[in-house]
């Protein structure tokens, strides 16, 4: 018999629901996959520690690296310490060094694992930062202590660079100077004003393709200091465009949460072997790993069409996830891993579990099931229960 529930309807009314009843995609032992493909990975936080919630940042460390193994495990990498983490949203610079630390930790015993770390300027006051130099200096200080770790960087956009920046030549002095210095190949962040609205206007202007042309000419400026660039915009076409004009050897790390799919298959089509597919650095690998796995395991192998048979079915939970307010899907990637089992409650920095709403979880949990990623039904149905009545939904 299937497993059933009671679940709110979008017209406001309850409704009976039953599991599809189809076991999830494993990957296979071993797998090996032919694009890079890094998840940025949330944080479980402490529901027992005496802190408030909504000023302090307190981390279940040993659940939040046994995830981070989870996704070692499935052949993916990590991307830590990013906004998926709740870098700026609840989570400080001291705490996202600890994670950074612990992560590269973790990394060592896993032969291949891959960690690539945000660094930023986050810890500044805001309201301090005068000038570019003040951010400049931000992100060294980061750099500095991220690279005394060995870790590899993922130069995050910054809120304070945005601010303070008076035209693209801005910018462009500040990628200079940290590209310049950097150890090893970087990673750059382009994140969209629907994830975060203080990056509105980045790289000096509202203008999309001209924001483009400054970011490609810092990259062409310094073509082996950086590995890739992961954009976040959304908007595929974009996406594309940027990566057919990217230098030799330089990734398109695609962090289109509506598009990935068709985005890491590729095209085909650029000068360079880079410009006709996506890597991955996305937060919706945290939430379908198993899928992402199997998934890129198969591209891998050339079936294309087993690829897109796994992946396509997680696109409409991960639109509904990135749904705008789009800096909220941190609360939908933590529901998941709530659900299948990869910690014992449904409690986020900063609170951030009320920013969405039960009809909001309802219609995930339909998602996840139609996805097949729902790893222990039962497990699944239960926790769903629990939250439906504690909404005052009961059956």
């Amino acid at each position: 018999m299937a497993l059933s529930l009671t679940l709110p309807t979008a017209s406001g009314s309850l409704a009976p629901y039953a599991l599809r009843g189809t076991a999830p995609v494993k990957p296979e032992a071993g797998v090996k996959f032919n694009r890079i493909a890094y998840s940025a990975a949330h944080v479980v936080a402490d529901p027992l520690a005496a802190v408030d919630p909504w000023l302090q940042a307190a981390v279940d460390w040993d659940t939040t690296i046994a995830y981070r193994r989870h996704l070692f495990s499935l052949g993916l990498g990590v991307a830590e310490a990013m906004d998926t983490a709740q870098r700026g949203m609840g989570l400080d610079w001291p705490t996202s060094l600890e994670l950074i630390r612990r992560s590269l930790d973790a990394a060592k015993d896993v032969p291949g694992a891959l960690v690539a770390s945000g660094c930023g300027t986050d810890h500044l006051n805001i309201d301090d930062v005068k000038s570019v130099d003040d951010v400049i200096r931000g992100y060294e200080e980061q750099m500095a202590a991220i690279e005394a770790l060995g870790g590899k960087l993922i130069v995050m956009a910054s809120r304070a660079l945005a601010r303070v920046a008076k035209s693209p030549a801005d910018y462009e002095r500040v990628y200079d100077r940290i590209l310049s210095q950097a150890k090893q190949p970087v990673v750059l962040h382009w994140l969209g004003d629907m994830f975060d609205p203080a990056l509105a206007g980045y790289w000096g202007t509202k203008d999309v393709d001209a924001a483009m042309d400054t970011a490609v000419g810092i990259i062409a400026a310094h073509p082996e200091k950086v590995d890739g660039i992961k954009i976040s915009l959304l908007d595929k076409d974009k996406e594309i465009a940027m990566r057919r004009r990217l230098p030799k050897g330089v990734r398109m790390y695609t962090g289109d949460d509506f598009n990935y799919a068709e985005l890491i298959a590729g095209d085909g089509f650029g000068d360079e072997p880079m410009h006709g597919k996506s890597d991955a650095l996305l937060g919706i690998f945290d939430a379908i790993a198993p899928a992402a796995s199997a998934a890129l395991g198969a591209l891998a192998q050339g079936n294309t069409e087993k690829f897109h048979a796994i992946l396509g079915p997680t696109v409409p939970l991960s639109r509904h996830i990135f749904a705008a307010p789009t800096r909220f899907y941190k609360t939908g990637v933590v529901f998941m891993a709530w659900l299948n089992g990869h910690q014992t409650h449904f409690t986020m920095v900063g609170g951030q579990q009320s920013t969405r709403s039960l009809q909001h979880f309802a219609e995930l949990f339909r998602l996840a099931d139609a996805a097949n990623l729902l790893e222990q039904p039962e497990l699944a149905v239960r926790r769903m229960k629990t939250l439906l009545a504690l909404h005052g939904v009961e059956g």
